[in-house]
């Protein structure tokens, strides 16, 4: 009988943020997620001893995981946050307010409610720590200290003893409260190395590797293949190529781990599932067996399009392509491939956070023995790959997605014919494999290296880091043995894919700023180092000003006619305006939809108005529109309304509205009220009675009236969701919600939360 066997590869993996010559950590990342999920993903494995994975730990991770650890890492985060409140300079309070609360405002902010208080404190000056910092005493910013902590907490660490009683104390820390969570962090630190290491021993885990650095191998190697990937793209004026650099990236990965974990690994994810046949080549000299990239390089390669049907799957003669372990042959380089489902890998990492954890696992089970039944029914083995992020997916999941795996890792377990096997077993475990000759150079990103390469500041990093390997090659033979080992690594850390992750119109995060200045710092470093002065133009910002999501607030009632036509727009003039950045984060492949959304109320009515992207989407779709009211000192929405609309081609073919209160829809496109427009043309609008959000379900109290009847303080909050195939595939806001306080028309103001 046929064997499903499912590979699931989790690449964990934090850029370095440490600059040698200060020794200073610019960013907290590597801390904080060590904190809540590295432990976490493999320890979990310790209830589900059939279900093997593949673990890819960045050897420049490892290194900084072992700094923290060893109590030698010089954290400024950390550092603000243990100092006593009262003993917080200006300077550091400022500090505390820009970064305690860089957390995600719904699963890690909201879980808190403390925490959330302070955060809306911080929101209501407007994000702005000089405008916040008065309204927070020494009190508050210890409470800050504690919950910033706690927040990054694993599941795992929530749970023991000391830990629950101080989230359960809630508020009103002391200073004793902020010392344990500080010096518990390194504790916890410590373990997250030694739980991979005994995962691998017991044989749960396969450990993987990455270049050291996390390099764009191919693009070291030689940046023209920016080019070959992508015909035509604008290259760096100066061409970069130093195989020697990319080899010694990967040699130094495979020599840490094999002096931390003590067994030399086997396979490899580089950087960004990026590959090309001289990385390859690479690769097997130094003994690897298997690398694993995207389908889409796989399909470039083979002259595939890997186009699902409606039910997400592969024709048999396509699937039986994929679904298999590869083996690259050419001349002297031989080399076993897996190709990850890009479809599957992504529902993980930004649809699955919005549904139920058991329906999401069970969508996930059914797609993957969806995807690999043409292969099944032809009598063959199938292997499919889901390859994705181990940290930053879980964020937007409540408790860092841990319930939701639970439910997919025991359907894994017992599911007849299927095996979840590490990388190595899949390989070992197969009798035949798919043999191809020629590799066309890719990432798992669109199958090119676009994002790095290609945009007029990405072009500018790699002319930066060219001089200055030039410079170092030409300085080397004059400096001392232990200046050109510190230039050297600084060279390495610079040819990092994450600078230029940040650079060009791709992503944008709250930290482009110290990305930018980290990445030229390194640079710098180089010539500081062999004793000559930098350049002037490191001194100078690469990225430029870029465009970031914009919100506008109400300023005063609106009454635009709702027609779905997008012809009124002065209508429309003085509503909340949300507009979506549509570029990505610290992950790639988040599908975009909508474009904005307004907001607004009258003194009867709540507008709302819905814009896409290039159009109506071209597949059937489900719009959802959900609505709060809520009132000062109360812990829970005043009255709740969901607006669902189901749309096939260009119509809307149905619509209701509805509240959790009532067991009847208020309203629906074939039992229509007076009082509702809702229309589905260009874009999509509504109007609906105020009213209707300003009852109390519990007293069945209603407002009738106009602004003099509303309480002064009450907030509407909206939020704009789209749905396909049952997914939610697009929302605005992506977090939290539009705000809109519910005053008089000179006073109405509207906020984003």
């Amino acid at each position: 009988m046929p064997v499903l066997r499912v590979i699931v590869l989790w690449h964990q993996h934090q850029p370095f943020y440490k600059d040698l010559v200060t020794g200073e950590y610019r960013l907290p990342w590597v801390r904080l997620h060590a904190l809540k999920d590295y432990y976490g993903m493999v320890k979990l494995l310790d209830e589900f001893p059939n279900v093997h994975q593949t673990f890819n730990l960045v050897p420049s991770l490892i290194t900084q995981i072992q700094d923290y650890a060893n109590g030698t890492a010089h954290d400024p985060f950390l550092r603000v946050a243990a100092v006593p409140a009262r003993d917080l300079t200006s300077t550091e309070r400022l500090f505390a307010l820009q970064y305690l609360f860089q957390a995600n405002p719904v699963n890690m902010i909201g879980r808190y409610p403390r925490y959330q208080e302070l955060w809306g404190r911080f929101r209501s000056a407007g994000d702005s720590p000089e405008r916040a910092e008065k309204y927070f005493q020494p009190q508050d910013f210890t409470d800050l200290q504690v919950l910033s902590q706690i927040a990054w907490f694993d599941e795992f660490f929530l749970d023991e003893p000391n830990t629950a009683a101080l989230i359960k104390k809630g508020r009103g820390y002391s200073l004793e409260d902020q010392g344990f969570v500080i010096a518990r962090q390194m504790e916890l630190l410590g373990r997250v190395l030694p739980a991979h290491a005994t995962a691998a021993q017991a044989g749960r885990i396969e450990i993987s590797t990455s270049p050291f650095y996390h390099p764009i191998l191919p693009l070291v190697c030689d940046t023209n293949m920016g080019g070959v990937s992508t015909p035509g793209l604008a290259l760096p004026q100066n061409r970069f190529r130093r195989p020697e650099d990319a080899r010694e990236q990967l040699l130094r990965g495979l020599d840490l781990h094999s002096e931390v974990f003590g067994v030399r690994p086997v396979g490899v994810w580089p950087s960004e599932g990026s590959v090309s046949e001289e990385a390859l080549s690479i690769a097997q000299s130094l003994g690897v067996k298997w690398m694993a990239t995207d389908e889409g390089v796989l399909g470039r390669s083979l002259g595939i399009n890997f186009g699902r049907d409606g039910g997400g799957r592969l024709p048999a003669q396509t699937a039986e392509k994929l679904y298999a372990i590869h083996r690259f042959e050419n001349g002297q380089t031989e080399m076993h491939l897996v190709f990850r489902d890009h479809t599957i890998s992504d529902l993980i990492g930004f649809v699955y956070s919005g549904m139920p954890p058991q329906d999401a696992a069970n969508h996930l089970l059914q797609n993957i023995r969806n995807a690999a039944q043409p292969v099944l029914d032809q009598g063959r083995d199938a292997v499919v790959s889901i390859i994705l992020d181990g940290e930053n997916a879980w964020e937007y999941y409540p408790q860092s997605g841990r319930e939701f795996l639970r439910r997919f890792y025991e359907r894994l377990q017992r599911e007849p014919g299927v095996e979840a096997v590490t990388v190595s077993e899949a390989i070992a475990r197969q009798h035949d494999f798919n043999r191809f000759s020629s590799l066309v150079p890719g990432s798992w990103i669109d199958a090119n290296f676009n994002v790095w390469i290609g945009a007029p500041e990405d072009n500018r990093s790699w002319d930066y880091l060219y001089h200055a390997r030039n410079f170092y090659s030409e300085a080397a033979p004059r400096a001392s043995e232990a200046q050109r080992a510190l230039a050297f690594q600084e060279l390495l850390i610079a040819e990092g894919s994450d600078w230029n992750w940040w650079y060009g119109p791709e992503h944008s995060s709250a930290n482009d700023r110290e990305f930018d200045e980290l990445y030229r710092k390194h640079l710098s470093n180089v010539y500081q180092a062999m004793g000559a002065t930098p350049p002037d133009y490191l001194a100078q910002p690469i990225s430029g000003i870029q465009a970031r999501p914009e919100f506008a607030p109400q300023t005063h009632y609106i009454r635009p006619h709702i027609s779905g036509e997008m012809v009124r727009y002065f209508e429309w003039m003085g509503a909340a305006v949300y507009t979506a950045d549509h570029r990505a984060g610290a992950m790639h492949g988040k599908q975009f939809l909508v474009d904005s959304v307004h907001a607004g109320i009258d003194e009867n009515n709540v507008y709302g108005r819905l814009d896409f992207i290039g159009g109506l989407p071209a597949t059937d779709f489900d719009l959802v529109v959900n609505l709060e009211s809520w009132a000062r000192e109360e812990q829970r929405p005043r009255r709740t309304l969901r607006v669902d609309a189901h749309v096939e081609g260009d119509s809307m073919l149905s619509w209701n509205v509805g509240s959790p209160a009532e067991q009847a829809p208020l309203a629906t496109s074939s039992q229509p009220s007076e009082e509702v427009k809702i229309a589905l043309r260009k874009n999509f609008e509504f109007k609906l009675p105020l009213a209707w959000l300003l009852a109390n379900p519990v007293a069945g109290e209603v407002n009738t009236g106009g602004p003099s009847t509303i309480p002064p303080t009450s907030l509407l909050r909206l939020r704009f969701s789209l749905w396909q195939d049952r997914l939610p595939v697009d929302a605005l806001p992506l977090e939290g919600w539009i705000e809109l306080k519910l005053l008089s028309e000179q006073g109405l103001v509207a906020m984003t939360s």
